[in-house]
């Protein structure tokens, strides 16, 4: 199930930090450590060590936005900053749509707003299939190449073997929930038009699964956004950038909080 993970306490807005896929809350420890302020973070439903698909409703980004909504609600958050990376930026415009009054600004890094192609939405299907007939996650374990940047890959080569070992210890039903969901998403682009608060939008400049074109639609939707390009970083800017990353987020917290 969804669980919620404190990195700081303090003063001021917290930070909600939101995972990739098919990733946990731990994608975050190195930004988390560089951030002032109150930093949280949360594994999605289904994922993290320990994850599955027991008591999880029919799967949908709505309902990861509703289980979120539920932690913070818990934990007395009653207004905070969002930082969704890929999967993550799904739920957080989806929690900023059912829940504007929790948003006080978003951070989107290394995803898009707009929803999936028919034949992505189908390989996505297909994956999560699979993950059930096999039992295993074998059918994403690639992924631990595909979301770093061609640079990480030649010169911090042991980010693959860290990305792996996250991958391998989400659950098959975890895997195959979050990739029915996210096929089944809806363009959100509408959200970040009607969004006033601050947005952050942060992409790698050699990703190549949501490149520079998607973050620029972000930018040009949202009223007050600003573009945050990562030199040398694929899809996993937090990973592969972290120093980067905590600096665009802090930023975006800082404006957040004048705003009010």
């Amino acid at each position: 199930m969804t669980s919620l993970h404190t990195y700081r306490t303090g003063d001021g807005l917290p930070l909600v930090l939101l995972h990739a896929f098919p990733l946990d809350h731990r994608m975050w420890d190195e930004v988390a450590a560089s951030l002032p302020g109150p930093v949280l973070a949360v594994d999605l439903p289904g994922m993290g060590p320990g994850g599955g698909s027991a008591g999880l409703p029919e799967p949908s980004i709505d309902a990861s936005a509703a289980a979120v909504a539920e932690l913070l609600a818990a934990a007395g958050v009653g207004r905070a900053v969002l930082a969704g990376l890929s999967m993550g930026g799904y739920v957080a415009l989806a929690l900023a749509e059912a829940h504007p009054e929790l948003v006080a600004g978003i951070g989107l890094l290394d995803t898009k707003s707009v929803a999936d192609t028919a034949e992505a939405a189908a390989n996505r299907r297909r994956i999560a299939d699979d993950v059930e007939r096999t039992g295993t996650v074998d059918a994403v374990r690639p992924m631990s190449r595909t979301l770093l940047g061609e640079t990480s890959l030649a010169v911090r080569p042991e980010l693959v073997d860290r990305v792996a070992a996250w991958i391998d210890a989400q659950s098959p039903e975890g895997v195959a929930w979050s990739q029915r969901a996210m096929a089944a998403r809806p363009d959100r682009t509408h959200v970040l038009q009607a969004f006033a608060d601050p947005v952050t939008v942060v992409v790698g400049d050699e990703d190549g699964l949501t490149p520079l074109d998607q973050a620029e639609h972000m930018v040009a939707a949202a009223p007050d956004a600003r573009l945050v390009v990562v030199p040398h970083a694929g899809h996993l800017s937090a990973v592969e950038d972290p120093a980067a990353v905590a600096d665009a987020l802090a930023e975006l917290v800082a404006r957040a909080e004048r705003v009010g």
